[in-house]
């Protein structure tokens, strides 16, 4: 049996095997929300989330340029963070956003989504 002409053949495959992505997005409609993206951008592309989830954090301060942030000082600043969820119905997968000052910091895929009965406004 020979082994040494497997280990080179594991070793390609094990370097051709796909990894991870990097960084997650979310496309609405022909428009690509990355990191870094702005809050407004967002809203334009995708509409208003079905739940919007606010918190506060203290974080190093960061300025983004071209969609990669770059942090500045040592210190400690507040920063707002904020969660978008969407939910695109049954047959698509729910997407979560993660902004921090108004900028997406990440975006995470959730389960399938699901049927949102729209409830009548009850008038007084």
């Amino acid at each position: 049996m020979r082994v040494a002409g497997l280990v080179p053949a594991v070793a390609v495959l094990v370097l051709c095997a796909p990894t991870p992505a990097e960084a997650d997005g979310l496309r609405c409609g022909s428009r690509l929300v990355l990191e870094g993206t702005t809050r407004a951008q967002v809203l334009r592309f995708c509409g208003e989330p079905a739940d919007v989830e606010r918190r506060t954090a203290f974080r190093r301060p960061v300025y983004w340029r071209y969609g990669r942030p770059f942090y500045v000082g040592s210190g400690e600043v507040e920063v707002a963070i904020e969660f978008w969820t969407y939910n695109f119905g049954r047959s698509k997968l729910m997407r979560r956003i993660r902004m921090e000052d108004g900028v997406v910091a990440s975006i995470e895929t959730l389960g399938y989504g699901f049927f949102e009965p729209k409830s009548p406004v009850q008038e007084r």
